[in-house]
């Protein structure tokens, strides 16, 4: 089981803005700004009800190869979310659908974030 994941951004604020926009319907919203000290990078970091698991770093992005995938409670999520995503200034990789490839019931989501990760939202009905 994973703990907590750190992207690094071009563009701190940016990204704090966009992810604040793009999961807000998930619950899952800016829940810390910790400022680095001594060589510690600053960071966001998102979460819902006491966990705090995914947060942002500032410096060189290298999203090659990084595939994310979060958790919907149901198709209106994932499609609520692609909205968002895209009105916050994400670009659309599939938008959501059934991917029968995977298996049935698999309904998801993928968009590029303005630092060219690829973020999934998925409902596994």
């Amino acid at each position: 089981m994973l703990d907590h994941i750190i992207i690094t951004v071009s563009d701190l604020e940016r990204s704090g803005a966009f992810y604040t926009t793009a999961l807000k319907h998930l619950d899952i919203k800016l829940s810390m700004d910790f400022k680095g000290q001594d060589g510690h990078p600053d960071l966001k970091g998102f979460g819902k009800d006491n966990s705090i698991f995914f947060w942002l770093k500032e410096g060189k992005s290298d999203s090659n190869g990084v595939h994310i995938g979060f958790v919907a409670k149901d198709h209106a999520d994932v499609e609520t979310f692609h909205k968002a995503a895209l009105a916050a200034g994400a670009k659309s990789l599939y938008a959501p659908r059934v991917f029968p490839e995977y298996y049935p019931g698999y309904f998801a989501t993928w968009i590029i974030d303005p630092d060219g990760y690829e973020i999934e939202l998925v409902h596994k009905g």
